[in-house]
Formats: structure tokens, sequence, C-alpha cells
């Protein structure tokens, strides 16, 4: 059985992509050392200059280390810079975001692949356990409709969709189950959460709160126009982090 190694960079939303991947191998043996691996799955970040760089220098260093390695690159860098490396040679493939859950089957190909995707997908995967971590990352939404001048994001996640409000408490609920007490909302633009459907992040949090094994709830990144009065209510409550990540770009 073949060796899949992942290796992850940037955001919290990259850390649970990470593991729906891990979820859906079947066929491959997941390995912790990128030495021993067969192949290697380059979960990568684009948001700045120096994200894609440190890409790059781990792609090329791989090439040194495991020359006989296969390398397939995921994630936002996949949409950025993934038709460039690709076509230099530089991995054996390219799959995007809508492509992640089928890595079992991508895989499995003898010669190199393209598969892109596109920017409208939303998972479905139920992740039952996170390796290594004694918190739970749980991915509420995808994309950002904010299009700031200085931000590549929006083209490389697509615009604002949530995740079923029913998918997120299984998932909470299973991981619960399973031990994890703490479990922190990320996405690319977690407050725009519930915009698309009628609901809020303030009423999913009440949800979640009554999920029985929930004792702690934080949040990722947030834009002071998306904190209302109802979330602030929120900020008294015991399984509730008192502490916000606020971007102050905005």
């Amino acid at each position: 059985m073949k060796r899949v190694y992942f290796k992850t960079f940037g955001c919290r939303t990259n850390q649970f992509d990470t593991q729906v991947m891990i979820s859906k191998l079947k066929d491959f043996e997941l390995t912790f050392s990128e030495n021993e691996a067969d192949m290697i799955v380059v979960n990568s970040c684009t948001v700045t200059n120096g994200a894609d760089a440190s890409v790059r220098a781990y792609i090329n260093g791989i090439q040194r280390k495991n020359p006989s390695a296969k390398v397939v690159l995921a994630g936002c860098g996949s949409h950025s810079k993934g038709e460039s490396l690709f076509a230099d040679k530089k991995v054996f493939g390219v799959i995007g975001h809508s492509e992640k859950e089928k890595i079992n089957t991508v895989l499995q190909q003898d010669t190199p692949f393209y598969q892109i995707g596109d920017l409208e997908h939303i998972d479905s995967t139920i992740v039952e356990e996170f390796v290594g971590k004694s918190r739970a990352f749980i991915k509420i939404q995808e994309g950002c409709d904010f299009a700031c001048s200085y931000c590549i994001i929006p083209s490389v996640r697509g615009q604002a969709r949530s995740h079923r409000e029913e998918d997120i408490l299984t998932q909470v609920g299973k991981l619960a189950s399973n031990g994890f007490g703490e479990f922190i909302l990320t996405g690319t633009n977690v407050g725009s959460y519930g915009q698309d459907h009628g609901s809020s992040m303030a009423k999913l949090l009440k949800k979640l709160s009554q999920i029985r094994g929930v004792r702690r709830i934080r949040i990722g990144s947030l834009e002071p126009i998306q904190i209302d009065d109802e979330f602030k209510e929120l900020l008294r409550e015991p399984w509730m982090a008192r502490h916000l990540h606020v971007a102050l770009q905005h």
C-alpha cells in the first residue's frame, strides 16, 4: 500500500481541509514522514508572496530529499500557481478545492493530472477525528464577497457560501462523542456565515452550545462590521471563548 504524507501551509481552514482529505484515504497508508512517502500532498497557501515562496521552497526541497515521491499540489496555491508549477513539472498533479473529497481516486492516477475543478463547491464530508490535534477545527463557510483590492483569496476560494447547518451540527456532535471538547469555527470569512440562507453566527453558536460534550467554542477571524448585538451577548456565556481575532483592515 502506497504511503501518503500531507504538508499543510496557512490557515485553520487549510488544516480542516487536510483532515477532510485524510478521512477520504481508503487505499493508501497515512505517514508522518515525508522521507518515507510515496506521494506528498501539499495543501498550499497563497495569501502573500511569502506564502507562495514557502510552498515553492518546500516543493524544491522535496525534489532533493525524496526525489521518487510524487508531489500533488492542493489548496489555494493550486488556483494561483498550480498551472505554472504543473507546466514546469515541479509537481506530478494539481487539484483544486472542489476535488479534495475525491483524493482517494485522484491519487491512484499513474499519469500527471491537472484537476482544478470549480469555486462553487461545498464539502459534505463529516470528519470524525483530527489527527494530532487536541482542538477540532470546524469549517462553517467557504469563500468571501469583500473583494478587497489587496487580497487574492476571493479569486482562489470563490464567493461566500455557508455550510449546511445540519452538517455542522452533525460534525460537532461526532467529534464531541469522540472526546473533543473545544471547537474552533473557521472559514474564509467566518462572519459571513448564514447570510445566504437567513441565519447568523449567533444562531449557530446557540445550537452548537447545546450539543453534549461541547465545553468551549472559539471563533476564527471576524470583521468588525460582522459583530452584532446578538453575538456580543453570547460572549458572556461560559462556553464561549472571550477572545476574538478581529481584522482591522476593513
